[in-house]
């Protein structure tokens, strides 16, 4: 279909798409290459003569095999990391963790009647206020408050 190109051209500025998406009619080529003017060119455009082909997608088919290897932990060490650690995850996101973990726990205890409500009141404060830095180092606190209280401890 060469000589074409300009009736190419006009449909794709018409239909707003790049050229390689028009598809001329090859049955209809003498009828397209008489079309001149843009009004000749909407005329086969209706006539279906010249039609828009459907948008190309990327494959999805890389990012799922790579999504797999990420849920089995792999290509996710040192060297594959871009940007800060809380550019991975948020401050925000990780002291909301922290402190759920450590309130949970808590109350846990006090559920089970292991501390009383005025040690709970205290731990949770302290939690509050960012004294622990993780699980570990309340269960650590606790236990070393507890063998202090006793007389076990330094």
């Amino acid at each position: 279909m060469t000589g074409l190109s300009t009736q190419k051209r006009i449909a794709a500025d018409i239909l707003g798409i790049s050229k390689d998406r028009v598809w001329l009619n090859p049955e209809a080529k003498e009828e397209i290459s008489q079309a001149m003017t843009r009004e000749d060119v909407r005329e086969l455009i209706e006539k279906k003569a010249i039609q828009e082909k459907p948008a190309k997608k990327p494959s999805k088919k890389i990012a799922k095999l790579r999504k797999a290897k990420k849920a089995k932990r792999k290509g996710v060490g040192h060297g594959k990391r871009k940007g800060t650690a809380s550019a991975r995850k948020s401050k925000k996101e990780k002291w909301m963790e922290k402190i759920r973990a450590l309130r949970k726990f808590l109350k846990q205890l006090k559920d089970k009647k292991l501390i009383t409500d005025t040690v709970y009141r205290r731990y949770y404060l302290q939690s509050k206020g960012g004294r622990f830095t993780s699980l570990r180092h309340l269960k650590d606190t606790l236990k070393y408050e507890t063998k202090k209280k006793d007389g076990k401890g330094t």
